[in-house]
């Protein structure tokens, strides 16, 4: 059975990438052949394998967001925010990075983001002289960072896939600000340099033509997003401060981000600040069914012991000082193919409890290794970054130089300093 589920997880990611069909249908088809036929499972077994938590989350954080997304709050928020920086012409790459650092951590995510500002980018890097490796990883980067915070799309997904592997609320919580301080810090150090050493030849022009002024209605939308993201983050850092207050402990067990985003999104609807088919359309179902979908088959792998098995392997048979290196090379690979949401994370982080105990290595540098290592391809012309960096080029790029941009500079680049951060941070640990 676990060279089965090996077999199953592998297959489905290359059926996946084959056929362009959603990686989750070939999982759940996986696990309803292995369970019921494999495992003597009953198929109303099988489905209460589906992660019905993960799910309801995702939805209703998503569902929320959509709302600014739908009414173009956050697209002109982005133009505003690329305006502000036209007199530091040398810090573009940084700039590039904040602005989607904050969209995206305002709960546009990864793939959004991506998806509205890199024609912007590719469009500037192609008028000035900014190297367009540089302004790809810089928008690649803002979008992971932002993405990763804890109240944004990955950042909550991520913090359900660990509760899922059996971490603690608290811990989640930790974890998740580590991954985001990680994916952020990093991203900063290396345009900074990049941007230092590349002052002098800097003669970039931004275009200095004031964008429209948010309306009303996208006002609302920003105020309702701080006001979320204020309600689910003071509480926990309250917590993790004062856990003696019998009050905070109270609340803190009580505060479930699906919930609150929920009563968000009917303050939305009463507000009318987006229409309520539009924004249940925007709902990122693919994701969803490819999450859901690998973490059944991955269910079925821990009824069986395949993630005891894999870590009794690492930690074994692999020195522990290489580990964090080997989960990251594994995590990278992964990724040049696959999505790091619905496939690399859900098939390793429930690995990381056991292995961290087996190894006597900290969880949070392990769910870093994971989260650095795929995100480090994320931008492979076969993943979902690069894919829609290919597809925003337009005309402002030839599709095929752009694709060897891609595969041969920016994907190497980026798994390079991946490492490199890896290491730095395995010493601090």
């Amino acid at each position: 059975m676990t060279l089965y589920i090996l077999m199953a997880i592998v297959t489905s990611i290359a059926l996946g990438y084959i056929t362009k069909i959603n990686i989750g249908l070939f999982a759940i088809v996986f696990s309803y052949l292995i369970g019921c036929f494999g495992m003597g499972l009953s198929a109303s077994e099988v489905i209460k394998l589906w992660p019905l938590k993960i799910f309801f989350v995702i939805f209703a954080v998503t569902l929320f967001y959509n709302f600014p997304l739908a009414n173009g709050a956050l697209e002109k928020l982005c133009s505003h925010l690329i305006y502000k920086c036209r007199h530091f012409p040398a810090l573009l790459p940084l700039a590039i990075f904040f602005t989607a650092t904050i969209v995206a951590g305002l709960g546009a995510g990864y793939y959004t983001v991506l998806a509205t500002m890199a024609p912007m980018i590719l469009l500037l890097s192609k008028r000035t002289n900014l190297n367009v490796v540089m302004a790809i990883l810089s928008v690649n980067y803002g979008a992971l960072a932002g993405a990763n915070f804890i109240t944004s799309q990955s950042g909550v997904i991520f913090r359900e896939l660990m509760r899922s592997a059996g971490v603690a609320n608290d811990n989640t919580f930790t974890y998740g600000l580590g991954i985001f301080a990680v994916t952020f810090l990093m991203p900063v150090i290396v345009l900074s340099v990049y941007s230092f050493i590349n002052a002098k030849n800097s003669k970039i022009v931004i275009q200095s033509i004031l964008p429209e002024p948010l309306d009303s209605k996208q006002k609302q939308s920003i105020m309702l997003i701080f006001i979320m993201m204020a309600i689910v983050l003071i509480v926990p850092i309250s917590n993790l401060l004062m856990p003696q207050v019998q009050a905070i402990q109270f609340l803190n067990a009580r505060i479930d981000i699906g919930f609150i985003a929920i009563f968000f999104v009917l303050v939305s609807l009463f507000l009318k600040l987006g229409d309520e088919k539009t924004v249940i359309a925007l709902i990122p179902w693919n994701t969803l069914i490819m999450i859901c979908g690998v973490s059944m088959l991955i269910s079925l792998g821990v009824e069986i012991g395949v993630i005891y098995e894999l870590t009794e392997w690492l930690s074994t048979n692999v020195p522990i000082w290489m580990i964090p290196t080997l989960v990251f090379v594994i995590s990278a690979i992964m990724s040049i193919f696959a999505s790091t949401l619905g496939v690399v994370a859900p098939t390793l982080f429930p690995m990381v409890p056991a292995l961290a105990v087996a190894s006597g290595l900290n969880p949070l540098l392990l769910f870093v290794c994971i989260v650095v290592g795929a995100q480090s391809s994320s931008i492979s012309p076969f993943s979902s970054g690069g894919s829609l960096t290919l597809g925003a080029s337009q005309l402002h790029i030839d599709k095929g130089r752009l694709l060897n941009i891609l595969l041969f500079k920016a994907l190497p680049l980026d798994i390079i300093i991946g490492i490199g951060a890896i290491l730095v941070i395995q010493l601090i640990f």
